[in-house]
């Protein structure tokens, strides 16, 4: 397994640039619609935060009472936890232990798309330009297209050439889909991307495999 143990400093830059934006934000911006369908802003940071306020046996006596529902426990968790204070809801970004959290099996690559992916949902739909360094962006970008954490998200592009407009990064062949990576990072990620941003067709869900 390759040690990414190096990644931490990137994964705790990306969480405290989300509190420096969210501290000093207004009652309207954190009730602001995300990028993830049906959650504010305010949903999404509760969301991507849980660690900070759950120990691990607090967690897993919620997802037992959510019949080992993930998806269930996260949305009641998300829409439980938007009400914190604003106040509590940055201190838990800037809180050690989401420096230091990486999720089951994903290692601190899969600590820094959860954190760049979920700043995106808030950042795009606030009008922010991307907090993220080039460094970062392009690294979420190649585990979007070849680490595998695409195909969680079920985007087809196969047959499709992305092109960073922005960045020196490309991937694949075929029907281009150009623009700022961040957007195309929102894009490989399912989220709906703001009219004009990207140039070409969009991506579509990649085909269920046959059944066998």
């Amino acid at each position: 397994m390759t040690d990414d143990t190096g990644l931490q400093p990137a994964v705790a830059a990306e969480f405290a640039a989300l509190a420096g934006l969210l501290e000093g934000a207004s009652e309207a911006q954190w009730d602001t619609p995300s990028l993830c369908a049906g959650w504010r802003v305010r949903e999404v940071v509760a969301h991507m935060t849980m660690a900070a306020r759950y120990s691990e046996e607090e967690f897993m006596a919620e997802l037992q009472r959510c019949g080992f529902d993930f998806t269930r426990l996260s949305n009641e968790i998300a829409a439980r936890d938007a009400g914190l204070p604003a106040a509590e809801l940055v201190a838990s970004l800037r809180s050690e232990v989401m420096q230091q959290w990486t999720p089951p099996g994903g290692g601190w690559h899969g600590a820094l798309n959860h954190v760049v992916i979920h700043g995106l949902d808030v950042t795009v739909p606030l009008g922010v330009p991307r907090r993220s360094p080039d460094a970062t962006i392009l690294m979420v970008l190649d585990d979007l297209t070849t680490g595998g954490v695409g195909e969680h998200f079920g985007m087809g592009i196969a047959g499709r050439s992305l092109q960073a407009t922005d960045l020196d990064w490309s991937h694949g062949s075929g029907s281009a889909l150009r623009g700022p990576a961040e957007y195309l990072a929102v894009a490989l990620c399912g989220r709906s991307v703001p009219v004009g941003r990207l140039d070409g067709e969009p991506l579509s869900r990649a085909a269920p495999e046959p059944s066998t």
